[in-house]
């Protein structure tokens, strides 16, 4: 049979998704393929309808340019004011989002969600604003062309010959509630365009044109309406998924695409999202940094922004590093089962590549298992600025080392192994001289020096060493293989030293992050409390960095503050606490190096467990004209998390053990109803009947059967005294409540005293005691200890029956008092030994009364005298219970 139940974890994950997104807004984009297709004319007339269905609508932004029919759209909608700044030496006028915040309307209009915020505002982009907006709960209405999709940013500047600076992450569109597509013909486009209908102010009027054109036109329609298609079809998956709908699309399919620190690998990376999105499978950008490129920041700030643009796209981001990009690449395939690989075309040969293997055409031959595809290089034309083309800068100083170490190397030889003979003996050794220069130099040095002294050593060998002496000429042509061999062994030994070395601090870097993230988790696992956790976080983190890092968690008025690290080095203004407090509330990295408030002095990362935020971390570094680098915030993020987990962990662990307290009050609270409720009922029901068979009869009866009754009465009273008083007992110990009166007794009168008190209830049963004639002065509390006796004599009771003996013996040992006593009972099974002292726990027994409470009072009252119970079984039948306290410095005996 067919089990066409939902499956449980897709259950779990849309209840996740469900919950994560409850209290948020519902956001609805209308989506167009170009400007001037009537957007905004489809925006405010849906908002006109909202307003009449009564919601309240407000106007967040909203550009006319001039158009009445736009401003005739807005008549009757309530405007919010703009922030006007100015950007450029011109007046702009920007979302006003606190302002929006404060009016919080049930729906916000947002015109063009890809803008591009003016400097000094609190996001780069706009539709950042609106993500803050939506967190709040307000619902928002904007506008987007397809243009503005970055995956697809490389494709229209194919298409138009433009490139689009204004971009958002396709998330955005994917993650909206509702898209509404609105069409247009093109040629009605154009003639709106001809009619000066379409806003295209402060654009070149040759590139409108070029945009303009009807084959671009046609290809952003087809773009858009397919967009929308893809959405669309995502949807009806979804509804098939939580209807348990049996489909034959799924595949276990992943893909990697490997990036570099290149502009065409952002192309790459939009490639890879649109061919992911396509086939409807996960996708992993990877960037293998290698030797050559360790270093470089510029390179390494190229190639962690491509990966931040695949984690923007909906992708996994990994980081890389090794000598072999395509083993590197080849093991991380295999690694994570990925099916398909998308590489970039390999660039052309020159004389610097020409002796080494692409990684592309390695993976092509590597005969994996893997589909391969290549993607062609599609470079956008970007013009560099003069403050952006950097002069070469030159290692003189090593060039100079170089020239110093082949001198030294030439006069080693001369003085060493001089030129002997017409033939020069020593010629093979001079050659290993400089060799082992080579070595040497490319041990401390570049690849640029190494190679200007394998140039000179082989001119050197030639002028000082090859005959005729003192001149380049060669007298064999034998000589020119040795100058060759030697100049191609002298490079390769400082390629491979300079691989080696930059391996060596690739690997030690690598090894600092891992022992750094090693360390902080094995101290956290090892600490508890909130206080201490995030203390030794901040020292891990403020060490690491070498920065200065502040803790702000809720405080209780649901504010934010700060409470732990470098509060005298943060400048707490209320800029940077609304940094703080905008990280807390969004889960977002903001501050400093972000594109949310860059202006703030501070980087601040949300502390995130379990989806929700429960604090902020502020990290400000001691150089401040130094941001911190995307991979240093990538490791930044990495700390974050663990200590957001190890703070939750230990919530959850004090949660986990209040919840085990109030499981064990309960339980003893039950048990403690349970026996109580049971041993009042019994002495009370016979005090009842007694009592009510004497007022009913009582003349009738004869005097005996009077003094029975009365007895029943007497012996059940003195058994609820004995529980009330057994119950009081425990509640003292529990409390703390009990003072001992220690002095120094007599034992012989304690037994004697217990002995007595159940004297009436001993019947047939024979008890034996064993006191020695001479027993020291005991330092206790005589009464408590009676009171020991007094129970365990009582529980000797319960198991021994008639006509059997009980005993109770009593010696010391080695400044110890011992006591026993042993019954004739049947015993406990052995697993019931460990439990006897516990509260309620009245064994294995049926037919038995008691409370079972006598025991854990006798072990309480021991224990706060310094002494020992414990209980076993007899060999010979039934068990035994011993006792012994301390003789401290008493050693008097009965004269």
């Amino acid at each position: 049979m067919n089990d066409k139940r939902p499956d449980p974890e897709t259950l779990l994950r849309r209840l996740h998704e469900e919950e994560s997104v409850k209290g948020r807004g519902k956001l609805t984009i209308f989506f167009g393929y170009a400007p001037g297709v009537g957007k905004t004319h489809a925006m405010l007339r849906a908002a006109h309808v909202r307003k009449a269905q009564g919601m309240d609508v407000g106007v967040g932004i909203v550009e006319t340019h001039g158009r009445t029919e736009i401003e005739a759209l807005l008549e009757g909608l309530e405007v919010l004011p703009a922030l006007e700044v100015t950007h450029d030496q011109k007046p702009w006028r920007e979302l006003d989002l606190d302002g929006a915040l404060d009016r919080k309307p049930s729906l916000l209009l947002v015109d063009d969600l890809a803008h591009v915020n003016a400097k000094g505002s609190r996001h780069l982009k706009r539709w950042q604003d609106v993500q803050e907006i939506l967190t709040s709960g307000i619902n928002v209405y904007t506008t987007l062309n397809v243009q503005h999709l970055e995956s697809l940013n490389d494709v229209v500047t194919r298409i138009t010959g433009t490139i689009e600076w204004e971009t958002l992450p396709d998330t955005v569109l994917e993650k909206a509630d509702e898209v509404e597509l609105v069409d247009l013909p093109v040629d009605d486009l154009r003639e709106r365009l001809a009619d000066g209908r379409v806003d295209v102010q402060g654009q070149d009027s040759r590139g409108v044109q070029n945009f303009f054109q009807k084959g671009n036109l046609v290809a952003l329609r087809e773009m858009a309406f397919r967009m929308t298609a893809d959405r669309l079809n995502d949807q009806v998956q979804a509804l098939r998924r939580d209807m348990a709908v049996t489909h034959n699309w799924e595949t276990q399919d992943h893909l990697l695409v490997c990036v570099g620190p290149t502009r065409a690998s952002t192309n790459l990376v939009r490639s890879a999202h649109r061919m992911a999105k396509a086939l409807r499978i996960d996708w992993i950008a990877a960037y293998v940094e290698t030797p050559e490129q360790a270093g470089n920041a510029e390179a390494e700030s190229r190639a962690i922004q491509n990966l931040r643009l695949a984690e923007q796209l909906g992708g996994e981001a990994v980081l890389l590093s090794g000598v072999d990009v395509a083993e590197e690449i080849t093991a991380f395939a295999k690694s994570r089962k990925v099916t398909k690989i998308l590489v970039g075309q390999p660039p052309r040969r020159s004389w610097r590549t020409f002796l080494k293997t692409s990684p592309v055409d390695v993976l092509l031959r590597a005969g994996l298992g893997i589909d391969v595809y290549v993607a062609k290089w599609e470079i956008p034309p970007v013009r560099k600025t003069a403050a952006q083309r950097r002069p070469i800068q030159l290692n003189w100083a090593g060039y100079g080392l170089a020239l110093v170490w082949a001198a030294i190397c030439t006069a080693l030889s001369w003085l060493v192994f001089p030129p002997i003979g017409d033939t020069n003996l020593n010629l093979a050794n001079d050659a290993m001289i400089y060799l082992l220069g080579s070595l040497s130099l490319a041990a401390i040095q570049g690849f640029g020096p190494s190679v200007l002294f394998a140039v000179i050593s082989v001119l050197c060998l030639d002028f000082f060493f090859v005959p005729p002496l003192f001149s380049i000429d060669v007298s064999d042509n034998r000589y020119i293989l040795v100058f060759f061999v030697m100049l191609f062994v002298s490079l390769s030994i400082s390629s491979l030293m300079l691989r080696v070395r930059t391996q060596a601090r690739l690997s030690r870097e690598q090894e600092r992050r891992t022992t750094a993230l090693y360390g902080l988790s094995r101290e956290l696992a090892s600490s508890r409390g909130t206080e201490e956790l995030l203390l030794i976080a901040l020292k891990h983190i403020s060490q690491f960095f070498e920065c200065s890092v502040v803790a702000f968690l809720p405080d209780e008025k649901g504010g934010l503050a700060a409470q732990y690290g470098d509060i005298a080095d943060f400048k707490m203004t209320p800029k940077e606490m609304a940094v703080a407090h905008w990280t807390y509330d969004l889960g977002q990295m903001a501050g400093r190096g972000t594109d949310t408030l860059p202006s703030a002095e501070a980087l601040y990362l949300p502390l995130i467990a379990t989806g929700s935020p429960i604090g902020a971390l502020g990290v400000k570094s001691r150089q401040f004209q130094k941001p911190f680098l995307p991979e240093q915030l990538h490791l930044l993020e990495a700390f974050a998390h663990q200590t957001a987990l190890a703070v939750a962990g230990d919530e959850l662990a004090k949660k986990q053990q209040e919840t085990q307290l109030q499981m064990e009050t309960e339980k003893l609270r039950s048990s403690l109803l349970s026996s109580v409720s049971h041993d009042l009922r019994t002495p009370l029901a016979t005090i009842k009947g007694s009592i009510g068979g004497l007022l009913e009869s009582g003349e009738q009866l004869s005097v005996e059967t009077r003094r029975d009754f009365l007895e029943n009465v007497h012996e059940e009273t003195d058994r609820l005294e004995r529980l009330v008083n057994n119950l009081l007992e425990m509640t003292k110990l529990e409390s703390g409540a009990i003072q001992l009166g220690k002095e120094p007794n007599y034992p012989e009168e304690v037994i004697g005293s217990a002995i007595a008190r159940v004297e009436k209830r001993l019947g047939q049963r024979v008890l034996n005691t064993k006191i020695p004639a001479e027993l020291p002065l005991v330092p206790m509390d005589g009464l408590l200890i009676e009171q020991v006796l007094v129970n365990l004599l009582d529980n000797a009771l319960k198991y021994t029956p008639p006509s059997a003996a009980i005993e109770i013996s009593t010696w010391v040992f080695r400044k110890q008092w011992y006591v026993r006593v042993a019954d004739s009972g049947p015993g406990v099974r052995e697993e019931d030994l460990p439990r006897l002292f516990d509260k309620f726990y009245r064994g294995s027994q049926t037919g038995k009364t008691g409370a079972g409470l006598g025991l854990a009072i006798c072990k309480g009252i021991i224990d706060i005298h310094g002494g020992v119970l414990t209980a076993d079984n007899r060999p010979e039948g039934g068990m035994y219970f011993e006792f012994s306290l301390p003789l401290e410095s008493s050693a008097d005996k009965k004269g």
